[in-house]
């Protein structure tokens, strides 16, 4: 008989930190999974965590608890599947050492996914990009600080977690700018930003060094600002920006469209997209492709050079007589 815990407490001191090397995000996300799991195995069988035996999860109680997510937590099925694969992850490296159980880890393993549907992507047009970018109040510190923050996102496609793990010394201003981070999954990566940026960069850290802390864009006490409260900076000033620009009041707009946004831009200027991934820190093309899924400029563009030579190019529009008699009907 094994007890769960004794797989745990190996898979996450020793498997996932020494042996595979996996991000911080990586594993606090399988620890969440597990943490959640073995709770609704607590409270749906009357079983104390400590005495949860490793035969004691089986597909029916995994299959509960995805249903458990999805139907009481409303999680969405993106959310289940990266619960799945966590739960997976675990039995993987534990069967080769449990061959009694593998029938039963066997069973677990084809959990099938929960079909998903990609939405398209949502992002920012030169409008509303500089409605943004002026809503920050430079008159401020706090103003000058998000301005940059949100000028450097849109120039290079930062993550949210790229961005908060930037230093002083991550941004280089000479000759050829660029930025350096530490991607997903612990990637070291450069990416180049624009002379304008570079230019507002240089005034930003000279007042940016008389300030305590060594993050780039720090809180009041000079550490780096949080995921959720950049998020909050967002969502103020997209609420700004929305009083000058209105087609920004329906959008949806996080961090993460500023990295869309950065994508669009460079597919807009003619920028392959093999190099757009490379930019954005993509391992395959194919994360990048919905890109050109949401790109009607580009679909368009296509659609023109089917047009036969005896047609006049550009939007068909009724002649007005057209117009008149729907308008009578």
């Amino acid at each position: 008989m094994t007890y769960l815990a004794t797989a745990l407490q190996a898979f996450f001191t020793d498997y996932v930190h020494t042996q595979r090397n996996l991000s911080d995000n990586t594993i606090a996300s399988y620890r969440d999974t597990w943490r959640l799991l073995i709770k609704h195995v607590c409270t749906t069988t009357a079983t104390s965590a400590d005495q949860i035996r490793l035969e004691d999860i089986d597909r029916e109680k995994v299959t509960a608890f995805l249903d458990h997510l999805t139907n009481e937590r409303t999680n969405t099925a993106a959310t289940r599947n990266a619960r799945l694969i966590a739960i997976r992850f675990l039995f993987t490296h534990i069967l080769p050492d449990h061959p009694e159980h593998a029938e039963t880890i066997r069973r677990i393993l084809t959990i099938p996914p929960a079909k998903t549907t990609k939405p398209l992507i949502s992002y920012l047009n030169d409008d509303e990009t500089d409605a943004l970018l002026a809503a920050p109040d430079t008159a401020t510190w706090t103003g000058r600080r998000d301005q940059m923050m949100l000028a450097l996102v849109i120039n290079t496609g930062l993550r949210i977690s790229e961005l908060i793990s930037l230093s002083t010394t991550s941004i280089h201003t000479g000759t050829s700018p660029y930025i350096e981070c530490e991607g997903k999954g612990r990637k070291h990566r450069a990416t180049p930003i624009s002379t304008k940026t570079r230019d507002q960069m240089r005034t930003y850290l000279t007042e940016r060094h008389t300030r305590p802390g060594n993050a780039l864009f720090p809180g009041p006490h000079g550490d780096a600002l949080s995921r959720d409260a950049i998020e909050r900076r967002l969502a103020i000033h997209i609420r700004t920006a929305a009083e000058s620009c209105p087609s920004l009041r329906p959008k949806h707009v996080t961090m993460h469209t500023l990295r869309h946004t950065t994508a669009m831009n460079l597919l807009h200027a003619g920028v392959d997209i093999t190099v757009i991934a490379l930019w954005l820190g993509h391992e395959q093309t194919s994360t990048t492709d919905v890109y050109l899924h949401a790109d009607m400029t580009t679909k368009k563009d296509a659609l023109e050079k089917t047009r036969p030579p005896e047609v006049v190019p550009g939007t068909y529009t009724p002649a007005p007589g057209i117009l008149t008699w729907l308008e009578a009907l």
